[in-house]
Parts: structure tokens; sequence; C-alpha cells
């Protein structure tokens, strides 16, 4: 089975930064596609950003030009550098997997997992 676990989030000021972490493992024979979603209390789960296995990235208007996405390809780790914090970037963070490479030897090619999320919190 994949594992993703997500790391980083915390409470900082408005204008302040928080990199957030994002590691999937379990099958060594995947590579995995990783993207960023946010949700506020009671509302879907929104996009954030994204990058390809060939380092394509995309983000919501929202956050164009304060976060960055990055990635460790050798680690299948994925990070979020999230600057100019707003008191609306507060929720929380969740990181998604989505199995490909390979598909005859990555069993779990095009299966999405996602991970328990991480609260991110910005205060005025």
């Amino acid at each position: 089975q994949v594992q993703v676990v997500e790391s980083g989030g915390g409470s900082v000021q408005a204008g302040g930064s928080l990199r957030l972490s994002c590691a999937a493992s379990g099958y060594t024979l995947c590579r995995y596609a990783m993207s960023w979603y946010r949700r506020y209390p009671g509302k879907e789960r929104e996009f954030v950003s994204a990058i390809d296995s060939e380092g394509i990235t995309s983000y919501a208007d929202s956050v164009k030009g304060r976060f960055t996405i990055s990635q460790d390809n050798a680690n299948d780790t994925v990070y979020l550098q999230m600057n100019s914090l707003k008191p609306e970037d507060t929720a929380m963070y969740y990181c998604k997997a989505r199995a490909g490479g390979a598909r005859i030897l990555c069993p779990y090619y095009g299966f999405d997992y996602w991970g328990k999320g991480t609260l991110v919190t910005i205060s005025s």
C-alpha cells in the first residue's frame, strides 16, 4: 500500500512563511505525481498546486507568486514553500500522490492517495 505523509504546518503571522513537505512511500517501482489541496471548514477541498513527473508546475490563482512547489524525485518528496501568507490561507492542507511511472511495474497505477493533512493557521 502507498502512504502519504505531510508535515510542516503551523501558526505564523500574516506576511510570514511556512514550508510544507509531503512524502509518498510504499512501492518503490511506482512514481508519483504530487499535488497540494486545502480545505476550509465546511468547504470542499480546493486545488492549490501540483507538479508532474517532468517538473511542470501549476498553481491556483490565489497562490500564484506566493507559493512555490518543488520536488525531490529521488525520495518521492514534494515541498510547498508558502511566502507572504495571508489569513485567508488558513486551512487544512492535504497532499495527494497519484501513482504512475511504468504501468507494467506499478500495480497502483492511476490511483490517488491522500495524506491526513497538516493545519496551517495565519493570524492577522
